[in-house]
C-alpha cells in the first residue's frame, strides 16, 4: 500500500528529497526524539523529571525537541495555572503509534552494545 501525500497528491516517499516524510523522519530518528519518546511510553512527565530522566540532554535542546514533537503532532503539553506554572508531556495517539517501534531500536541497541563495541575496537586500526 503506497501512502498518498495530500497537499502534493504524490506518493509519499522518504527517498526524495521533495517530499515532506523526509523533514519527518529527521525529527523522529533524532537520539532526543527517540529518548524522549521512549520516556513518555509509560506516561506523563513534567519537564523537569524529562530533565532528569534522559542524562546528558541540555535545557535548550529539551525544549526544541519537545516544541518540534509538539508542532509534529507526536506529544500534548499541559500548563496547569499554578505559581510556578506545572507542564506535563504526554504522548498523543499518534505518539503512541511510535512506542513499538523506538521501543524496539532501543532494546536492539542495549542487547548488541558488545558486537558493536567489539567491531569498533576490530576496525579502529
Amino acid at each position: 500500500m503506497c501512502t498518498i501525500h495530500e497537499a502534493t497528491g504524490l506518493p509519499a516517499d522518504v527517498y526524495s528529497a521533495k517530499c515532506p516524510t523526509r523533514e519527518v523522519l529527521d525529527h523522529i530518528a533524532g537520539k532526543w526524539t527517540v529518548l524522549i519518546v521512549d520516556a513518555l511510553a509509560d506516561g506523563t512527565l513534567r519537564y523537569t523529571d524529562l530533565r532528569r530522566r534522559i542524562d546528558g540532554i541540555s535545557q535548550k535542546m529539551l525544549t526544541q525537541t519537545l516544541r518540534q514533537l509538539e508542532h509534529d503532532g507526536f506529544v500534548a503539553r499541559t500548563v496547569y495555572p499554578t505559581v510556578p506554572p506545572r507542564v506535563e508531556y504526554t504522548l498523543t495517539e499518534l505518539g503512541h503509534s511510535l512506542r513499538e517501534p523506538i521501543e524496539a531500536l532501543r532494546e536492539w541497541v542495549e542487547t548488541n552494545i558488545n558486537r558493536i563495541e567489539r567491531a569498533r575496537r576490530a576496525t579502529a586500526g
